[in-house]
């Protein structure tokens, strides 16, 4: 593999596949992107980032004007009644072993090692989807499981939701603007200087600072991934909907991919086709690709494992997220107020795409 050091000169383009009924964009092209060798190491002193010309100011999240009305008191993903049911429930079954078993399977495959940082997209067909829930929900579990550096990258400048599910309280710099700062020669601690620091040894770089009209086109977002990817050891990127040209782009380019769609009738028809318009990709898009049904509603109405197994017959991998009161509430997503199926299921959904983040396919 490459080092990232001869970059220098220049981002290569990534290859972006036509959605159904599009043109591909020019410029991009045919070739497959090369990935550079992953090179964490830890820094013994800080450095001090170089500054661009103008540094633009630090902006909060939400508008001191809006912070009383969005301030909400978090509640649990599962009410009473059904906590004390799980708690009977485990008294007397005898499954304990088993769960640690799964448990413990699960871990080692979130822990494994990796000598190429993954980068893991995570994007959807519409809005509501659960995208940018599903987006969080990701890296905080590969955080809370690995001792590398976990950066969550937005590539949905259009009023995303991530800084707020991971309870940032202010931005600064964005994505385009950190693509032309970062250079080789620069040190972890230098990249971080331009982050928004979470918990765990994880990281934040915004799309925009919550301004209508920011942009980042796909040049912008191929050298932001190219200039930050030796850094980290996974990248959950959140991505605009389908078929918008950086998600295109960032679906090729990805390791694993998460593809987010509500667990509704119309979710499912549309996610399918997308599914079989995948299948024209090559094998390994469709291979290292994760469908994730999020439930609206405690009882969807849906055979949801009639319709996973519709999905998975495309070649894709399926799993649901269940309907959880402190996710469908919105705000920061504080893990230890989730319902533990919905602990279960994010971690499943990550070690899932991370295992086909590390196939050849």
């Amino acid at each position: 593999m490459p080092n990232d050091a001869a970059h220098g000169s220049g981002a290569p383009q990534q290859v972006g596949y036509p959605y159904p009924g599009q043109e591909q964009q020019a410029g991009h092209h045919s070739g497959w992107p090369q990935q550079a060798g992953y090179q964490y190491q830890e820094q013994q002193a800080p450095g001090a980032p170089p500054q661009p010309q103008s540094a633009p100011a630090s902006r909060p999240v939400v508008e001191e004007g809006l912070a009383g009305a969005v301030r909400l008191k978090p509640q649990r993903g599962e009410s009473f009644a059904a906590r004390a049911g799980r708690a009977l429930r485990r008294t007397f079954s005898s499954s304990a072993a088993h769960e640690v078993a799964e448990v413990t399977r699960t871990a080692a495959v979130l822990q494994r090692p990796v000598t190429t940082g993954r980068q893991i997209c995570v994007t959807s067909i519409r809005g509501g989807s659960g995208k940018s829930t599903v987006a969080a929900l990701l890296g905080t579990t590969f955080a809370h499981y690995r001792q590398d550096p976990v950066l969550f990258l937005e590539a949905d400048p259009a009023l995303g939701s991530l800084p707020q599910r991971l309870g940032a309280q202010t931005l600064r710099w964005t994505t385009s603007e950190v693509a032309d700062i970062v250079k080789p020669d620069m040190s972890l601690l230098d990249v971080t200087g331009y982050l928004v620091q979470l918990p765990n040894n994880a990281w934040l770089l915004p799309a925009s600072q919550g301004r209508i009209g920011a942009m980042l086109d796909s040049q912008a977002y191929e050298r932001a991934v190219v200039a930050l990817r030796r850094y980290f050891g996974v990248m959950v990127i959140d991505c605009e909907t389908l078929p918008a040209e950086v998600a295109r782009v960032a679906l090729a380019a990805a390791h694993g991919r998460i593809l987010t769609a509500p667990a509704t009738p119309e979710g499912i028809a549309s996610t399918y086709a997308v599914l079989q318009w995948m299948q024209n990709l090559p094998r390994h898009v469709i291979a290292g690709t994760v469908v994730v049904l999020t439930a609206l509603m405690p009882r969807p109405g849906l055979d949801l494992d009639e319709a996973a197994q519709q999905l998975r017959s495309t070649g894709a991998s399926v799993q649901v997220l269940p309907f959880d009161r402190h996710l469908a509430a919105g705000g920061p997503v504080h893990t230890e107020l989730l319902a533990p199926l919905t602990r279960e299921a994010a971690t499943r959904i990550a070690a899932d795409v991370f295992h086909l983040s590390q196939q050849r396919h």
